[in-house]
């Protein structure tokens, strides 16, 4: 054959001389023009008919033309010079690929000596070369592709080819460009960079000629048709799978790569069309069911299929995950059944806990058990069969061996191996700790395994020792019931906060009521002598179980007693217990002294707590009320007298909520504390009080009488049924105060008088400090007082209102605060716009004042008050969105720049109005926020802001630049140097001289 002597260099040279030097900045050079091609076209035409050796590249392009009619005609064709180039390129390529098929086929020659690298193969291109044929690939796909393809379809990477003229058939066209570029993708050589540059190209010219309509492929016959259907598929499944995912997503118009760092963002292209969209998503379903094609999936949505700086991005990337997990938990059209699906897509997602890669392993294990706990909650009885039994497999295994004899077990007997229990137990700790659900199905399903996992703890914390006693079955026993009572209390000392402790610690004290119960029926019933073996048995084993009692009590005692309980629900529970005790010994005849003891330390508890020891609210006293029976049957039955009186008038402190106090209850609170009680507590504990109105009635020890004082005092104050100028000012204290008289506080608060209703607002500022009962349980009428009051335009009422506000909202955050934010997030109904923004911006000060009260807790509410203050930023009214921006950053200062994932947010909204406010005060003040955290993170500035750094920089640069007004310019200056500085320290950090003194041995 004429081609058989064709060098692929020749046929590399032929392009060259087809497409032209490269010119211009990039491996590709500058964009194509058709003029260009046409001349170079003649050229090569001229040297393959002139040259003879040029003969045998002639002969062999004729051969290949010969098989393909399509594009010999199209060679040929000069009204269209687009199609014709890419016809002659694409000749040329195919030409190639078969000069190095054969070559491929031929045998590989032997190296040059021993031991010396072979030499490359015969159909290896150098890299000059193979710059050429990617030149060649862009130009065949850009002129052979590109023009046929309609919009929506394809994303096009917008070379100058002009769009064919009417009439032309552009699917035959089209079909032509694609079965040529499918013939080249076999070659490795020039698969590799077709297939990596230009696939989507490829996939989507392949779609619309094998399921796209009938209009866009005019002049196929069905048999070409479903010959592209079939190279599509063969593409899909050769190339790799992320590869083919990214890229069918991409086709589908779903999530697309960002652009690299300092490129513009192209404009958008047209929608993908329906039928395009319902392909791509039943593509890629099936590349879902494929074997290992969840991994392929995951790693072509997350763009991190290579790892690298990608993955790491993707990591962070939460909501991406989320995104991912729902596509995963919802099971394909394509699948025969929702069981079939979990069949084949749970082992997967389990395998994804298992991913080695550093970098890979954090997107794919929270992909993982997002994925796993939304099928749990989608579909629980299919996900605790599929997901969390196979998951917790070797632990069941372990749970089920421990129910079998020892002896019934053959030496040697391995259940799970330690590589199979440590992969379980890094599994359950990714899925049940860090994905932190609640679910019922997931609690459920892990309180089977509890008992071997905490066996397991127990034994890891074991230590070898080499000194045994002489039994050595009882030591081993003894010791290990110790190391579980020992690591349980270790493990509970870190759950204190949570109340985990304080609740275990009276569950095991209940457990000791039971206990004297038990022993009480026991020792009614006689002897265990007589009984049977299994009676026997049942009497060892509760004997055990009680013994076990003790210890965990003991120890609890010993470990963590002084912080176990973190409220009032676990003191009041744990004084009922006590107290249910001594009844049962009271009742059973033998109360010993330490049960005594325990009796009166309990009762010296709620002492305490009625005597000042802790800040009691109404809600606590309710709690406390559960003890009065308890505190009744005691006082009725105890021998002790000093303990009957002790119970007597803790319930008549209760009912009264700690307003009246004997010198009994005084004594037994300073015996609690170790401490003698201020006589301001002394002397209004023993006071004489009113009778209490909702405790029920007293007990016969209670005395209650009135303030003849109390109604003095309400006339004096009263003026012919006016209440004084100096009355509110001067109000009665929080424990002499009546709800008369907080009634006409309020009514005060509503008077015409500037005096007036500003000393009224702050005697009620001045209950809520004192923590004001009466008060307290009305703070929903005073907060509507101090918002009323905080329109008013006299400043001595608006600043008093902002203060009371600010206190009561800093007593109850959580119940004021989401008031205040609603109201300052939209104007008051019935009012103008600029009272409206005065009003608003007095509710900012109030919010900044809650702020500073709050000091550190005030990272709880960091997202709803920062949300607020940025939806103020972009009010119509300048000076509100001033005022929001400076409370932002204050409030920015007093968050100590921990802003979370919201510091995305905060900087897209201070670059938007630092370029586009129309009021430069606005602009200025977006500025001055950018300063704030530029100098109040200093150093840290390049750690905590790294995701908004460059963006903060360019805004900066711009307002420099662009701002007309000099403040504005000079803060971002400022800001600049502030930026210089901590780059710099980073950069060239001290250098910090040492002296070192070593001692030579």
């Amino acid at each position: 054959m004429a081609g058989g002597a064709v060098e692929p260099g020749r046929v590399v040279e032929a392009l060259e001389l087809l497409l032209g030097r490269p010119e211009g900045p990039g491996p590709d050079g500058a964009p194509l023009r058709l003029e260009a091609l046409r001349g170079n076209a003649a050229a090569l035409e001229e040297r393959l008919r002139g040259e003879p050796c040029w003969a045998a590249l002639r002969g062999l392009r004729a051969a290949v033309l010969g098989r393909a009619p399509a594009l010999a005609a199209g060679a040929e064709d000069e009204a269209e010079p687009g199609w014709a180039a890419a016809c002659a390129v694409l000749a040329l390529l195919l030409c190639l690929k078969e000069r190095l098929a054969a070559l491929s086929a031929a045998p590989t020659a032997p190296a040059a000596a021993p031991g010396a690298a072979p030499p490359p193969a015969a159909d290896t291109l150098s890299a000059a070369q193979g710059r050429t044929v990617r030149r060649a690939l862009r130009a065949a796909v850009g002129l052979g592709l590109v023009p046929y393809l309609p919009p929506g379809v394809g994303q096009r990477p917008g070379l100058p080819a002009p769009p064919p003229s009417p009439g032309v058939a552009r699917g035959a066209r089209l079909r032509a460009a694609t079965a040529a570029l499918v013939e080249l993708a076999q070659h490795p050589a020039l698969g590799v960079p077709l297939l990596a540059q230009h696939l989507g190209l490829l996939l989507a010219g392949l779609c619309l000629l094998g399921h796209g309509p009938a209009v866009h492929c005019e002049g196929l016959s069905e048999a070409e048709r479903a010959q592209s259907r079939e190279a599509l598929q063969h593409v899909l499944d050769c190339v790799y799978q992320p590869l083919a995912v990214r890229e069918l997503l991409i086709l589908q118009g779903g999530p697309k790569q960002s652009p690299p760092a300092g490129e513009e963002t192209k404009p958008a292209l047209a929608r993908s069309p329906a039928w395009l969209r319902r392909l791509c998503g039943q593509l890629l379903s099936e590349r879902l069911m494929r074997p290992n094609g969840l991994q392929a999936v995951v790693r072509g949505i997350m763009e991190g299929a290579g790892g690298g700086t990608d993955a790491e991005a993707a990591a962070v990337n939460w909501r991406k995950c989320d995104a991912v997990a729902k596509i995963l938990a919802s099971c394909p059209q394509q699948c025969l059944s929702l069981e079939d699906y979990y069949k084949h897509v749970c082992p997967q997602i389990l395998d994804l806990l298992h991913i080695q890669d550093k970098l890979t392993a954090r997107q794919f294990q929270r992909v993982a058990t997002t994925t796993l706990l939304t099928m749990v909650k989608e579909h629980p009885q299919l996900a605790e069969k599929h997901l969390l039994q196979p998951l917790l497999t070797p632990l069941l295994r372990c749970s089920d061996a421990a129910e079998i004899a020892e002896e019934d077990l053959s030496a040697g007997t391995v259940l799970v191996t330690e590589a199979e229990l440590s992969s379980c137990v890094e599994d359950v700790f990714k899925v049940y700790v860090v994905g932190n659900d609640s679910s019922s199905l997931l609690l459920r399903s892990l309180q089977s395994v509890l008992g071997v996992v905490f066996s397991l703890y127990s034994f890891a914390k074991q230590n070898v020792s080499y000194l045994r006693d002489e039994d050595e079955a009882l030591y081993q026993k003894v010791s290990l019931e110790q190391c579980h009572v020992e690591s349980l209390v270790e493990l509970l000392s870190h759950c204190q906060q949570s109340g985990l402790a304080g609740d275990f610690f009276i569950h095991c004290l209940k457990a000791l009521t039971h206990v004297a119960v038990e022993d009480e029926a026991a020792a009614s019933c006689g002897a265990v002598a007589g009984c049977s073996l299994l009676e026997l048995e049942q009497h060892s084993a509760g004997q055990k179980r009680k013994l076990l009692v003790l210890q965990l009590v003991a120890t609890l005692c010993e470990s963590v007693s002084d912080t176990v309980f973190t409220n009032i629900a676990q003191v009041e529970e744990f004084v009922a217990v006590t107290l249910q005790r001594a009844c049962v010994s009271l009742t059973q005849g033998h109360g010993t002294a330490v049960e005594a003891q325990t009796l009166s330390m309990a009762m010296g508890l709620v002492a305490a707590m009625l005597s000042g020891a802790v800040q009691l609210k109404s809600s606590d006293f309710a709690v406390l009320k559960r003890l009065l029976p308890l505190l009744e049957e005691v006082s009725c039955t105890h021998p002790d007298p000093v303990i009957q009186e002790l119970a007597a008038d803790l319930r008549i402190a209760i009912c009264t909520h700690g307003a009246f106090s004997t010198e009994t209850v005084d004594t037994a609170a300073e015996s609690m504390l170790g401490k003698k009680l201020g006589p301001s507590r002394t002397e209004a504990g023993t006071a004489p009080c009113q009778s209490p109105g909702a405790g029920g009635a007293l007990p016969r020890h209670g005395h209650g009488c009135s303030h003849p004082s109390a109604s003095r005092e309400s006339e004096e104050q009263t003026v012919h049924g006016k209440p004084s100028a100096a009355g509110p000012a001067a109000a009665p204290s929080a424990e002499s105060l009546t709800p008369a008289q907080l009634h006409e506080l309020l009514l005060s608060a509503y008077d015409p008088q500037v005096p007036v209703r500003a000393a009224a607002l702050r005697s009620l500022s001045s209950l809520i400090t004192q923590r004001n009962p009466e008060a307290l349980q009305i703070q929903e009428k005073i907060l509507q007082v101090f918002l009323e009051s905080v329109q008013h335009e006299d400043s001595f009422v608006y600043l008093s209102a902002i203060q009371g506000a600010a206190l009561l909202s800093s007593e109850y955050p959580e119940q004021i605060l989401p008031v205040l934010l609603a109201r300052y997030g939209r104007p008051v109904q019935g009012t103008e716009d600029t009272t409206a923004a005065v009003t608003r911006m007095k509710l900012g000060e109030v919010l900044m004042r809650i702020t500073r009260a709050l000091g550190d807790m005030v990272i709880k509410h960091r997202e709803p008050l920062i949300h607020a203050f940025l939806r103020g930023a972009r009010d119509p009214d300048s000076t509100l969105r001033a005022s929001s921006l400076s409370n932002l950053g204050e409030l920015c200062q007093r968050l100590g720049f921990q802003l979370g994932s919201v510091i995305h947010e905060v900087s897209s909204c201070l670059t938007a109005i630092a370029k586009t406010d129309p009021e430069a005060e606005v602009r200025r003040a977006a500025v001055h926020v950018v300063v704030l955290l530029l100098r109040g993170l200093s150093k840290k500035a390049t750690e905590v802001l790294q995701d908004v750094l460059r963006d903060l920089y360019r805004l900066l640069k711009h307002v420099v630049a662009a701002e007309p007004d000099g403040a504005a310019v000079l803060h971002a200056q400022l800001a600049l140097e502030e930026l210089d500085t901590a780059v710099r320290s980073v950069l060239f950090p001290p250098q910090v001289l040492e002296k070192k003194i070593v001692v030579l041995p």
